[in-house]
Formats: C-alpha cells, sequence, structure tokens
C-alpha cells in the first residue's frame, strides 16, 4: 500500500495500491503516519512517488461511496491532517509525480515543495467539478498560491485536466522528466537542497511556505460538516454514483 524506500537520509515514500494508488482511509492513513514520523526516523527530506504512467486516481470514490456518515467525516479529517502535515513538515517534500495524476493526486503534489512530472501524455487537475465535488476553500488557496488567482479559477471552475507540459506553462508543476528518471530528478533536487546551510534553508523555507501552513490549518482542527453534507447531496450523489458504474464497465 506504502512502499518506504530510504535513499539515505532521503525516504521515499512510493503510492503502491494497484491498480490506480487510489487513495482510502487506510492509504490516507499510512501516508499521513509516514510524513509525522520521518523527521523522528532521522530523515532529511521526502520523495513521494507512484507507479509509472500513475501516480494516483485521487479518492477511491468506490469505497467512499460505502461509508456511513461517521466513517465518512473521519475520513474527510484524515485527509485534511495529512495536507496539515505535509504544509507544516519541517522537511522538503517533493512530488514524483510519475504519471496521471487527478483531482485527490494533484492535491497532494499541490502541498509539497517541489513538483516533478513525467512528461508526455499525462494529465493532472482539479477536477472535483467534473466529479459533483466542490473544491474546499484550503484546497483552492494552495493552487492560487501556485498558479496565481485567475488562472486557478479557470481551472477548478471548469475542472480541467491538463497534460504535463501545459501543468509545466501555468505553475501546477515545476519541472518535467522521462517517466523513468522522474524520482532520480526528485531525488537530486533533494540533495541539493540538503547541501545548502541547514539551518538558514530551513528558516527560510519555514517563513515561505508560512502562508500555507495558516490556509490549511493544524493537523485535527478541521470541520469537515458542511463538506459531508454536500457529499449526500442529490447532484453530488448522482454523480459519483454514475462514475462508479462507468469504471465498472469492461475496457
Amino acid at each position: 500500500m506504502l512502499e518506504r524506500l530510504p535513499h539515505g537520509a532521503i525516504l521515499e515514500l512510493q503510492l503502491a495500491r494497484p491498480p490506480v494508488n487510489a487513495l482510502d482511509p487506510c492509504l490516507v492513513a499510512a501516508l499521513s503516519d509516514a510524513v509525522r514520523d520521518a523527521p523522528g526516523q532521522g530523515m532529511r527530506a521526502i520523495v513521494l512517488s507512484g507507479s509509472p504512467g500513475m501516480f494516483s486516481a485521487g479518492l477511491d470514490v468506490p469505497v467512499l461511496l460505502t461509508l456511513e456518515r461517521p466513517a465518512l467525516a473521519e475520513f474527510w479529517r484524515a485527509f485534511f491532517s495529512l495536507l496539515s502535515r505535509m504544509a507544516r513538515c519541517p522537511i522538503p517534500i517533493v512530488a514524483a509525480i510519475t504519471g496521471h495524476s487527478p483531482a485527490g493526486g494533484a492535491v497532494l503534489g499541490i502541498f509539497c515543495d517541489y513538483r516533478i512530472m513525467a512528461e508526455g501524455p499525462y494529465k493532472i487537475g482539479l477536477n472535483e467539478v467534473q466529479v459533483g465535488l466542490s473544491v474546499p476553500p484550503a484546497i483552492q488557496f494552495a493552487l492560487r498560491r501556485l498558479v496565481g488567482p485567475h488562472r486557478a479559477e479557470r481551472l477548478m471552475v471548469a475542472g480541467a485536466m491538463i497534460d504535463s507540459a501545459a501543468a509545466l506553462r501555468v505553475g501546477m508543476v515545476d519541472e518535467l522528466a522521462p517517466v523513468a528518471s522522474v524520482v532520480p530528478h526528485a531525488i537530486a533536487w533533494c540533495e541539493r537542497h540538503l547541501a545548502l546551510p541547514p539551518l538558514a534553508f530551513a528558516e527560510t523555507r519555514r517563513a515561505a511556505r508560512a502562508d500555507l501552513h495558516e490556509g490549511i490549518g493544524a493537523p485535527g482542527s478541521h470541520n469537515v460538516d458542511e463538506f459531508v453534507e454536500a457529499w449526500y447531496g442529490t447532484e453530488t450523489q448522482t454523480v459519483l454514483r454514475a462514475l462508479v458504474e462507468r469504471l465498472k464497465r469492461p475496457k
């Protein structure tokens, strides 16, 4: 489900939940714990990776549709706590976006320090509107922080999925690499930055990301009631269940 692959003081956390690394409660909990624990285990940077061609397809909608309200609310609290831990992590996190990265997969990348994406026909974007969901304000803020308010509005309102070249042009990712080289490039980024004077690097990074810390809030501080109610709305349930039916069809 989540592979821990050390590269010296750099910890690669590889999403390993076939076929598409969808984010269910167990994977979110494992990733959140790993991000929390890495600094105390002597790690100085994290690389978050997926499988070749697929970073993460986002939330596991078929699983989430089976949850009762209390369990769904707990999942959303856990997901936002994961984002908080990523935003506030005292060591840098690089997203090695090894392929497609819609919705929740894109969100993970947005909360990292740096994003390297596989070049080619791979897509990334916050396509929540297309599947009947609104984009939470904290995630909207994080995307605006990367690409600017007007561009973020256009992408989110349309639920747009863009290819890696377009993502680089608008600033949603920072660098492209061949799919087999995404993780090595991410490790190299970490190594270059860990060679800098550590106190100056850490303090400058903390100050530079302070707005992201504030925008997402502290782990466990999130009120998800409004989002849970929206999840059970007629429009959202209709669109999500139609999506699940499409996924079941033979390809």
